[in-house]
């Protein structure tokens, strides 16, 4: 069970208009990204706010 809330889940800017998408839950210390087509009760990979802007910046600059 995830412990975001249920609301907050936006979908990837960079997903197309179809149901592959990523969806990411920004709370004040944590980063919750799931994959749409699991639905809210699929899994949740849980970052810190750090550790998922480290996450980001690696893949930006190709490192990921």
């Amino acid at each position: 069970m995830s412990s975001f809330p249920a609301t907050g889940w936006r979908k990837s800017t960079r997903s197309g208009g179809d149901d592959n998408c990523v969806e990411v839950n920004v709370t004040d210390a944590r980063v919750g990204v799931r994959d749409s087509k699991a639905g809210p009760a699929g899994p949740v990979l849980d970052f810190s706010r750090t550790s998922f802007a480290l996450l980001i910046h690696s893949l930006r600059a190709g490192r990921g």
